[in-house]
């Protein structure tokens, strides 16, 4: 039985992961937009935010237990997971419109994070200073970018309404935004316990290294509230949703959890990440964009070769 354990540990994080990550997203909309703010900050912010809590969590409580080859591999694998699987699956399911506006602007800030990223990864470890810098330029991101939506709205501006829409409907009054921000807290700190502690049990048991698990097990399962959300919007008819959610995701996983966690705690960044996978990563970043800015949308086709990448990618990383 004993043997079991650890699959049964990582099935629980992922439950409590996605079931956690839910609560937040509506408690804290639920509170922003009763303090009145407006739905342009709350879908730059607080949307993306906490459709990217389990990574944050996960990340920080492997950082904490010297296991950070799988906070590393979380974020860089989350990325690679929502741009090849969830927009592809999306897409298969109905072709995600892409207006050139959305991809300059809010494409390029995840851009602009990707290339920082990458580039920090060069000193072989984020350290603090790093993250102070990361979560800067994060900062400068979005007060140009509400600054912008003020003045001069555009389609990139109506995206931020959608993602605020495509909550559902948030808990009402005071007491249930901040009971139900408080219950995902608590499923997101046990769900991160479960899930890293059965996914390096799993490691050592199959002789895989734990950025391997980071890049898949754990990347897939972080990812599953950005992929509910996206399917959700998609059967509702707003499938361009979910661009807007994973260019906002993909940035918070980069300049927000890496940024953060290494304020707390230094990452050192793994030889396999550094030589392959953050590079995979830029790669998939600039042909999402490129492709979204020349044909205007992300079609089936495309959403499927995109889903074959993404299985022939994990099976690289398995069989390696």
């Amino acid at each position: 039985m004993e043997q079991f354990i650890p699959y049964l540990q990582i099935i629980a994080g992922l439950v409590l992961l996605t079931a956690g990550g839910e609560f937040i997203v509506r408690g804290a909309v639920g509170l922003a937009l009763l303090m009145g703010v407006s739905k342009v900050i709350v879908g730059l912010t607080i949307v993306a935010a906490g459709t990217s809590a389990p990574e944050f969590v996960v990340s920080l409580n492997a950082a904490l237990k010297d296991t950070a080859d799988i906070a590393m591999g979380n974020v860089v694998g989350s990325n690679i997971a929502n741009i090849l699987l969830i927009l592809g699956a999306v897409a298969v399911l109905k072709p995600i419109s892409a207006s050139r506006m959305t991809v300059v602007r809010d494409g390029g800030a995840m851009l602009l994070g990707t290339v920082l990223f990458v580039g920090l990864c060069m000193f072989g470890e984020i350290n603090r200073w790093a993250g102070a810098l990361m979560l800067c330029v994060l900062a400068a991101i979005w007060v140009l970018t509400y600054r912008h939506d003020k003045k001069m709205p555009t389609e990139a501006t109506e995206l931020h309404h959608d993602e605020v829409d495509e909550v559902g409907d948030v808990p009402t009054g005071w007491m249930k935004p901040i009971i139900a921000t408080l219950v995902g807290i608590v499923g997101l700190m046990f769900g991160a316990e479960w899930l890293v502690e059965g996914g390096v049990t799993v490691a050592r048991q199959f002789g895989v290294s734990e950025a391997v698990i980071g890049l898949t097990l754990v990347a897939f399962g972080t990812s599953l509230p950005e992929l509910a959300a996206s399917m959700v919007a998609a059967f509702r008819g707003h499938a361009d949703v979910a661009l807007g959610n994973v260019f906002g995701s993909n940035l918070l996983n980069l300049l927000v959890i890496i940024g953060g966690v290494s304020m707390i705690t230094p990452i050192p960044v793994p030889a396999q990440i550094l030589t392959s996978d953050i590079w995979i990563m830029l790669a998939v970043t600039v042909a999402l964009l490129l492709l979204a800015y020349a044909f205007r949308k992300i079609s089936r086709i495309t959403g499927v070769a995109f889903v074959i990448a993404y299985f022939v990618y994990i099976f690289q990383l398995v069989a390696a």
